[in-house]
């Protein structure tokens, strides 16, 4: 119901003069009294028009100073307001938008103060002359300073904090982030020795994209392979894409930066607080742009040198692996693992296709193998089906293939080593 309701006009057309509050009366004209009523209805309507054109106008600054409230308790109270993070440069960003927040409140209440003052109590209807000056000297020049020192005012922290954000130099370690189509590549760059290169992939189950399970707490925001990063260490991030633009995110550490095939943008981030944090790929990237998230491991340095030791292990092994002949059984088991990590989301849990083509009785898995090793390694062009040869290690690439060639009744009886592999890559 409208808070407030003008007069209809059937209300008053068919009242008499002396029903009529504040008319005099007229005697028994039929018509006098009609154009009374008409009279006093048009009257009673303007002023409630202009009432209802007040309030809303009155609306619009009240509205906006409980929202700047609501910004101001925090985001323990309002998820609508910025993160302070876990970063002394996150924090400087998030008091510098609480200051620039509150001058514009500040300003935005003051304008409109005067401007419905001005509205209200010199409103033509009490009978108020307006000025008729044409300019005023002193106005002009205090709403040209005043302004000016107000931006001076901005600008100074502003600067400050973004001098800061940009300073990359002193890093103690570099990490260079590629994205792709929907995954992040991290690699740790060690100018003492062999660099540690992993894939993170989400995680969430297809289960639960699909509803046919509840989901879980941290639903499109869990991967297999987090960013393990030591606390009180000053990192440099180099970010970088591999196919389309993405944009590598995480709210609290106060990181956002574009991800630009052929470019590479740094940032950096340094914090002391251990803990997990979780962040999305900012940039539309395609059709599963929603499944690209971020999960950022922050701990001591010992659990860091203790989880680097063990990736340096895993790449040590995977170079064993590649001089290894393994048997169907082994490369059916990780091939089935490396499938339902990296193929299952477009070629189906079951090798039925979907946005990639069917697998099970395909002419590509149950035809040539060298045709189907090169769609593996190199893709093919102007589709979603990615070159995985520089994704994968040579050891799961032959997994991989050997399971799509043994696996939803292919039944080749083909086995692909990680020299056959290393070999097609050569040439």
């Amino acid at each position: 119901m409208p808070l407030l309701r003008c007069p209809r006009k059937s209300l008053w057309l068919g009242l008499g003069e002396t029903d009529v509050p504040g008319l005099p009366g007229r005697g028994d004209n039929n018509n006098g009294s009609r154009l009374g009523g008409l009279l006093y209805y048009m009257e009673t309507r303007e002023m409630c028009f202009e009432a209802k054109r007040l309030f809303r106008l009155a609306l619009g600054p009240v509205l906006m100073l409980m929202s700047a409230a609501a910004l101001a308790a925090g985001a323990e109270v309002s998820q609508v307001n910025m993160r302070p993070g876990v970063t002394e440069v996150g924090k400087e960003i998030y008091d510098l938008h609480m200051i620039i927040l509150w001058i514009c409140t500040i300003i935005g209440a003051g304008v409109f103060g005067v401007m419905f003052y001005s509205i209200i109590y010199h409103r033509k209807s009490k009978g108020v002359v307006p000025a008729t000056f044409h300019e005023s000297t002193k106005v002009e020049i205090a709403w040209t300073i005043v302004p000016f020192f107000i931006l001076i005012g901005m600008a100074v922290p502003a600067t400050s904090t973004l001098l800061n954000i940009y300073d990359n130099d002193d890093a103690d370690m570099d990490v260079l982030i590629t994205g792709y189509q929907w995954k992040w590549k991290y690699e740790y760059l060690n100018e003492n020795g062999e660099n540690v290169t992993f894939f993170s992939n989400l995680r969430t189950p297809q289960n639960e994209i699909y509803n046919t399970e509840s989901k879980g707490e941290h639903y499109l925001l869990e991967v297999d392979e987090p960013l393990v990063l030591p606390k009180d260490t000053k990192v440099r991030f180099l970010v970088t894409a591999n196919d389309v633009i993405h944009s590598w995110w995480v709210p609290d550490l106060a990181v956002k930066k574009d991800a630009i095939p052929g470019f590479i943008n740094e940032a950096w981030t340094r914090t002391s607080q251990e803990g997990i944090y979780r962040g999305q790929c900012a940039e539309l990237c395609g059709k599963d742009h929603g499944f690209m998230p971020i999960v950022v491991n922050v701990v001591s340095q010992g659990e860091y040198d203790e989880w680097l030791s063990g990736k340096q292990a895993e790449a040590a092994e995977i170079k064993e692996l590649m001089a290894q002949t393994f048997t169907l059984d082994e490369l059916m088991e990780r091939g089935k693992s490396v499938y339902d990590r990296s193929c299952l989301a477009c070629h189906g849990a079951n090798g039925e296709g979907g946005l990639g083509n069917a697998i099970a009785n395909s002419a590509v898995a149950t035809g040539e193998l060298g045709e189907h090793l090169e769609i593996g390694i190199n893709g093919v062009p102007g589709t979603a089906m990615q070159a995985f040869g520089g994704q994968m290690n040579d050891v799961d690439m032959a997994a991989v293939i050997t399971y799509q060639r043994n696996a939803f009744g292919n039944n080749m009886g083909d086995m692909v080593q990680p020299i056959d592999v290393y070999n097609h890559k050569k040439g």
